[in-house]
């Protein structure tokens, strides 16, 4: 096999190669260090290069292999990890220059159940500054670019994860997603991605010195970035395996009953308040005309108090933002993210005192209305922005900036307040005014049922293909 083309394979390829001993670890390690190495100083979405490591990691792992044996179903498998995320000796910086020396002393969870499935980590990759922003840049580490090109942002806040493993650079990418951070850099790069839901992978940060508020520790999850569903499918039962530092984790398996493709789904067009894009609405059709051609029982039906969910869930997250992470903003924040915060706050007023209190008291009702629902139609395709990804900064922009960036993102923090599972998928390349693009939308699924929202996004990837091929061939490594 040629090893230039290695870094082009799925996860679930590569891992099927290695075990059958097509392919090494160290090849397959090998090859996405060399595309990271060639890619890389344009898109500037690694930024701790953990190259020397990861060899001599693979070299390891071959040997194993060599004695007929492999740690997991991502033995070998080459993978990025998010900057806000502790992985023994290396910085947790959260793109804050006051945390550039904060080495974290062992791994969160997530970190450990990769590596123990026998995932080599290439790199770390960059994040706005304290993960908090529909984009990625920050004062530390500089602006990550959509590999797509400079006219699209690269998401956020994990736009170094989606904008890496679009761009080849490791097969599966970490991130994390709090009120959309998987799937903001998922729609902004073309890229897979499943938000799981609450307690669902273990999660916690050894290096920190305080615990999370509370809506941080039910809205916040760990999760993963592909170029391919499939690769979901193989990397979720490793990512969900149990850890007894997270007290909250629920111990059940990913795949909770056999695959069907016959469940009823409804299917929404429309974000209230916003206008929608044709091109999203062409995505919409496309994907719910897959999922018909598959056997699902696909139905028009008006979303249970979404606007209502939306809105008070991330004016609650905002009073808790306020109160618990606004003295480090002003400490630690460019003037930059000071301003975006401060106009966070005045599109979603924060609550304060016995408000916050109602407002948090008030999650159970909205997660009440969407698990009846959900109970009749197992699965909810959706739009994810009601518009295609704005441009770089655009939250920067003021009012009108914001209000497109995160205020139309209410298919994506709803589902975070309610803490219930939503993937993010790419449906075509649009080929707008501004540049060519790729246009996701979203399936929003039942408690515990990622592995439900997974196949139906295998489905639809069958019929409507990937992003990967498209970006590969026009990418300009000028970017």
């Amino acid at each position: 096999m040629d090893q230039k083309a290695i870094w082009r394979m799925k996860a679930k390829d590569q891992a099927e190669a290695i075990a059958k001993g097509d392919i090494s670890a160290t090849e397959a390690t090998q090859s996405s260090i060399d595309r990271m190495r060639d890619v890389n100083g344009a898109l500037n979405s690694v930024v701790m290069d953990l190259s020397q490591q990861a060899l001599e990691r693979a070299d390891a792992l071959d040997a194993v292999r060599q004695k007929g044996e492999t740690l997991g179903q991502l033995h070998g498998v080459p993978v990025t990890i998010k900057i806000n995320v502790d992985q023994k000796g290396w910085a947790t910086t959260n793109g804050l220059k006051a945390l550039k020396d904060f080495v974290a002393h062992s791994d969160a969870p997530l970190v450990k159940n990769l590596q123990d499935a026998g995932a080599v980590v290439i790199g770390r990759t960059n994040t706005p500054e304290f993960s908090f922003r529909a984009d990625t840049d920050n004062p530390l580490y500089g602006r990550t670019h959509n590999p797509w090109g400079k006219h699209i942002s690269s998401g956020g806040s994990s736009g170094g994860a989606g904008a890496a493993v679009m761009a080849g650079i490791g097969a599966l990418a970490h991130g994390n997603d709090i009120g959309g951070s998987l799937r903001f850099p998922a729609a902004a790069n073309g890229a897979f991605t499943v938000k799981p839901g609450l307690g669902r992978v273990p999660a916690w940060n050894p290096s920190q010195k305080t615990e999370r508020g509370m809506l941080a520790q039910s809205m916040s999850v760990q999760g993963l970035l592909t170029r391919s569903a499939h690769d979901l499918d193989l990397a979720m039962p490793s990512l969900v395996r149990t850890d007894p530092r997270d007290p909250f984790h629920v111990p059940l398996p990913y795949r909770m009953t056999e695959k069907t493709t016959n469940l009823k789904v409804a299917f929404w067009r429309e974000t209230p308040g916003f206008e929608t894009h044709s091109e999203v609405y062409r995505a919409l059709d496309a994907a719910a005309e897959a999922l018909r051609d598959a056997g699902y029982q696909v139905e028009e039906k008006e979303p249970p108090l979404l606007e209502e969910t939306a809105r008070n869930g991330y004016a609650a997250l905002m009073g808790e933002v306020a109160e618990l992470m606004g003295p480090d903003v002003k400490a630690s924040g460019s003037e930059g993210i000071q301003r975006i915060f401060e106009e966070y706050f005045r599109q979603f007023v924060p609550p304060k005192g016995t408000d916050l209190l109602k407002s948090m008291a008030q999650r159970s009702h909205y997660a009440r209305q969407w698990s009846l629902f959900l109970h009749e139609y197992p699965l909810y395709l959706t739009p994810f922005l009601p518009q295609p990804y704005f441009r770089p900064d655009r939250d920067k922009e003021g009012t009108e900036g914001v209000r497109e960036a995160i205020g139309s993102g209410l298919w994506s923090y709803s589902m975070n307040f309610v803490g219930l599972p939503a993937g993010n998928l790419p449906t075509h390349l649009a080929n707008l005014e501004n540049g060519p693009q790729p246009i996701n939308v979203q399936i929003i699924g039942q408690r515990w049922r990622e592995d439900a929202i997974v196949d139906a996004m295998i489905e639809i990837e069958k019929r409507l293909g990937t992003m990967t091929e498209a970006l590969w061939s026009k990418m300009d490594y000028k970017i």
